[in-house]
């Protein structure tokens, strides 16, 4: 089955401004994804690492990319196709708190 990346974006305020019926049920979908087999985690802060040219590693313990809402959270998920994702994704947490979740199919190696 198609595995697909998705990426939460969101903040505690607009989690905060949810009603707590909606929030309950997003952590429900949420705990519904894992039960199928989603890998589901929060994102902590995030370590940069660049080697230009094999030339040596260097280490940032910042974000590479910058955006309007922190990161949030990750999960890899299986879907039949990108159609079945969207539905998977679209009552989780980031989604109805007034955030976002970014899907990214992935190919797999042949």
């Amino acid at each position: 089955m198609p595995k697909f990346v998705t990426i939460g974006y969101g903040d505690k305020a607009g989690f905060d401004s949810t009603p707590k019926p909606l929030r309950d049920a997003a952590h429900a979908q949420d705990d519904d994804l894992w039960k199928r087999g989603a890998l589901i985690g929060m994102a902590e802060a995030p370590v940069t690492i660049r080697n230009p040219e094999a030339s040596g590693v260097k280490v940032e313990q910042k974000p590479f990319m910058t955006s309007a809402l922190p990161v949030a959270g990750f999960a890899i998920i299986e879907a039949a196709d990108m159609d079945e994702a969207i539905r998977l994704v679209s009552g989780v947490p980031c989604a109805i708190c007034h955030g976002v979740v970014e899907i990214w199919p992935l190919k797999e190696p042949e």
